[in-house]
């Protein structure tokens, strides 16, 4: 329920709150909820306002920065990227993934080369201005937008050359599903990455994409395997296991390793739905999934929604005129926020925004790792940019640097993302329980976001918890080796006096049952009986008679 947004100092709000949900132009629905409404509501009343019927595809983020006050902000974003943006049957539900993903390549989760990057750009400034006219687009007019959080003036010479000569004519619908067509081709598309340690302590980001689960590592994405290849997701505490039978039925089991226990077990949570949005065919088919073992208990889970075949079947059934899309004209820097527009207001002190942006920048430099990251840039707001080797060469490829990859979004100086909060995400109708969003404003997140491990030092942090949060892998390997020990040691005993109850049963109760008695009368009891267990009660019997005699006697 969206009561749980109401923080210590709102219990006043007894019945009802405001609450406003930032769309992905930007632009911003707020309506009063009542206290007792449900999250799927909410996204109800935002895609109703969108007119938005293929919706399985989005979901709602809310990050709560330490009580934030009313009105209460969150994120419309995509949760589930389509396998095939051209296959939607609205064009309204492109535009919003189009968005999306113009958001994704300014903040370094859609990487490309050089050469793909200035086609993409090109797409997006045909789709929002148009074509070009010389009288309104004087020389240099591209490096007035931002498509990356930072670039070439040669880079942005071929975006402008795109632009005024191979683009001509189009329509704002053809350049957005260009954009897409192109954008699914790229190795990164639906990227939305975790950041991990493997084995040997090296930065990696783990990701789940519509095609499969991918490992990325400095500048290469080391692993791929296919949703169907996938036979386990599993975690353990901070540690993440992914089983998969991978080319001519060879097993392979990889590991790695999570900030925190909160961001492992939501990095298995999107695993588990990812899987099953993308590799079933029915959602009756789908199953809860437990992570538990005979030494671990772990946790349940089991995805709720529809999958993506039986989206793609309710799109077709979809007759109606289509809906209106109002599109904005672009203005410099319009696609994501820079240094020209300045920070948005925040409900949340100046003080408290800075030091979240020490947090951040601390989180970053706990997953540098020197012999597998590129070195990091530092820009505006922490935003991620994208790398390219050599200086600006086009056909460079670009790399998954350290910084690339955080989890940045647009709206970081904004009310959502400014602290350290915990998370409450709502869903859409028949969703996933958990919605996994952008990773802008859950850098910062305690709770299902995927935080970096390191929090900015203040008055009340303790120096025992800064060196616990600060051990190296092989520490927590012993850790969890010890505690493994430790369990297998208490299931033993359970299990040994579980069978000594069940021999005293059999041996010396008068119970009648048929099952006892068709165990007593076996050959093999009796010989156990007689020849074992009458001997052992002698003996026993016989040395307790005398520690009771020489009790007595002292």
């Amino acid at each position: 329920m969206l009561s749980r947004l109401m923080s210590g100092s709102d219990r006043s709000l007894d019945r009802e709150f405001n609450c406003t949900v930032r769309l992905l132009d930007d632009s911003e629905y707020t309506c009063t909820v009542q206290r007792d409404a449900k999250g799927q509501w909410l996204f109800e009343q935002v895609c109703h306002h969108l007119n938005l019927l293929e919706k399985d595809y989005f979901g709602i983020r809310y990050v709560d920065p330490e009580k934030q006050r009313p009105p209460y902000t969150m994120c419309l974003r995509v949760k589930f990227y389509p396998p095939d943006p051209a296959a939607l049957k609205e064009e309204i539900t492109r535009y919003l993934v189009f968005l999306q993903m113009k958001r994704d390549l300014y903040h370094g989760r859609l990487l490309c080369k050089s050469s793909d990057a200035a086609t993409l750009a090109a797409f997006i400034l045909q789709a929002e201005i148009g074509d070009y006219d010389p009288g309104k687009h004087p020389e240099g007019y591209s490096s007035k937008f931002q498509f990356f959080p930072k670039h070439s003036e040669r880079l942005e010479r071929r975006i402008a050359e795109i632009h005024k000569t191979e683009l001509i004519g189009q329509s704002p619908e053809t350049s957005e599903l260009n954009f897409l067509n192109k954008a699914q081709t790229l190795e990164t598309y639906g990227v939305d990455p975790h950041p991990c340690k493997d084995v040997s302590g090296n930065a990696a980001f783990l990701a789940f994409t519509p095609f499969g689960f991918v490992v990325l590592q400095g500048n290469r994405r080391i692993h791929f395997l296919k949703w169907n290849e996938v036979t386990k997701l599993k975690f353990e505490g901070k540690t993440f296991h992914i089983y998969a039978t991978h080319q001519e039925d060879r097993k392979i089991i990889l590991t790695y390793f999570a900030p925190t226990p909160e961001a492992c077990k939501h990095l298995w949570k999107c695993g588990v739905e990812h899987q099953a949005f993308y590799q079933f065919e029915k959602s009756s088919q789908v199953r809860t999934v437990s992570s538990s073992n005979l030494f671990f208990k772990g946790s349940r889970f089991r995805y709720s929604g529809r999958v993506a075949k039986e989206v793609m079947e309710q799109s077709a059934k979809i007759r109606r005129e289509p809906p209106e899309i109002h599109r904005a004209g672009m203005v410099p820097s319009r696609s994501c926020p820079s240094i020209t527009h300045g920070p948005r207001q925040s409900s949340v002190p100046q003080a408290r925004r800075r030091a979240v942006h020490i947090s951040i920048m601390e989180g970053l430099e706990s997953l540098r790792d020197s012999g597998h990251s590129t070195p990091v840039r530092s820009v505006s707001n922490s935003n991620a940019f994208l790398q390219s080797h050599g200086s600006g060469a086009e056909g460079g490829t670009a790399e998954f640097s350290q910084h690339s990859y955080s989890p940045s979004d647009s709206m970081l100086p904004t009310t959502v993302s400014s602290d350290h909060s915990d998370q409450t995400q709502v869903r859409h109708t028949n969703g996933p329980r958990s919605i996994q969003e952008e990773r802008g404003t859950e850098l910062i997140a305690s709770d299902q976001a995927r935080p970096l491990g390191v929090k900015a030092k203040g008055k009340g942090s303790r120096p025992g918890k800064t060196q616990s949060s600060q051990r190296s892998p092989e520490e927590e390997r012993v850790n969890e080796f010890i505690c493994s020990l430790a369990r297998l040691l208490l299931v033993t005993l359970a299990l040994l006096f579980a069978l000594l109850l069940l021999l005293i049963v059999l041996t010396e109760s008068e119970l009648d049952l048929t099952f006892l008695r068709d165990i007593r009368r076996t050959p093999e009891f009796q010989q156990f009986h007689y020849e074992f267990f009458c001997p052992l009660r002698r003996w026993l019997g016989c040395k307790l008679r005398w520690m009771g005699g020489h009790l007595i006697n002292k």
